[in-house]
C-alpha cells in the first residue's frame, strides 16, 4: 500500500508518522487492503489532506466513515465520484445550500473536490472503512490522528471556520480554540436527522460572512 501525503501536512503531522500507534495502524490498514475490499483506493486515503495543504485550510467539515459502498469513497467525507449517486446526507446538503442562497444545488453531482481545492478540508475521523462494514476501522487509530490534524490548525492557525454536525463531530471538535475561530454547530445532515436543525442552519452564508470579514476569499460552493 503505497501512501503520500501533502509535505506541509507531513511536517506538521511527522510526530504522529513516528509514533508507536500510527506503526500498528499502519499494518492493520496494510493487511485490510490485502485480505478484504477496503475503501477509498489506497493512494486515496489522505486525498483530504492532499487536495488541501495545511496553510490553505479556511473551512473544516468534519465526517466520520468514508462511504462503504463501491466507487462512492474517494477520501473527502460527504463526497462521492461523479457518475456515483448523491448519497442522502449530500442532498440534504445541497438542499441546504438551495434555501441558504436561493440557487438549484440539487442537479449537482456529487464530487466536493471543487471544495477542497478552495481550502475546505473534508476530513472524515477514520480514513478507511471495510466494504459494506461501517465502523469497521473505527478504534484502530484513525481518530487520534485526524484529532491530532484538528488540533495543529487550531494551534497554529486563526480564523478557520469549523463545521461540526451531529453530536460525533461535535465531541471531536472539543479541541478547538473558539477564541480564535468561528465553530458552528447543528444536527447531522444524514435524513435521520437534519430536520432537527441542519435545516435552517445557514451555515453556509455564515462562513463566508467570516472569511469575507477577515479578509479571505469566501467558498465558491
Amino acid at each position: 500500500m503505497q501512501v503520500k501525503i501533502e509535505e506541509s501536512w507531513r511536517k506538521v503531522l511527522q510526530p504522529q508518522f513516528d509514533s508507536a500507534y500510527f506503526e500498528l495502524l499502519t499494518s492493520f490498514v496494510r493487511r485490510a487492503y490485502q485480505s478484504s475490499i477496503v475503501y477509498p483506493p489506497g493512494g486515496k486515503i489522505f486525498e483530504a489532506f492532499n487536495r488541501t495543504p495545511f496553510d490553505k485550510v479556511k473551512v473544516v467539515i468534519l465526517g466520520q466513515d468514508p462511504y462503504h459502498g463501491p466507487n462512492q469513497a474517494h477520501g473527502l467525507c460527504f463526497s462521492v465520484q461523479p457518475g456515483v449517486a448523491v448519497p442522502p446526507s449530500l442532498i440534504n446538503i445541497y438542499k441546504e445550500l438551495s434555501q441558504e442562497y436561493q440557487l438549484d444545488y440539487t442537479q449537482r453531482n456529487g464530487d466536493l473536490s471543487h471544495w477542497a481545492d478552495q481550502g475546505v478540508l473534508l476530513l472524515n475521523a477514520t480514513l478507511t472503512v471495510q466494504a459494506g462494514m461501517p465502523g469497521s476501522h473505527q478504534g484502530k487509530g484513525w481518530e487520534t490522528f485526524t484529532d491530532a490534524a484538528i488540533q495543529a490548525l487550531s494551534e497554529q492557525r486563526e480564523h478557520l471556520v469549523f463545521l461540526l454536525w451531529g453530536s460525533y463531530a461535535q465531541q471531536k471538535g472539543r479541541v478547538i480554540d473558539r477564541r480564535k475561530h468561528l465553530v458552528l454547530e447543528t444536527a447531522h445532515p444524514s435524513p435521520l436527522s437534519a430536520y432537527r436543525g441542519f435545516f435552517g442552519c445557514g451555515h453556509f452564508v455564515k462562513t463566508n460572512e467570516y472569511l469575507t470579514q477577515h479578509g479571505l476569499e469566501p467558498i465558491r460552493w
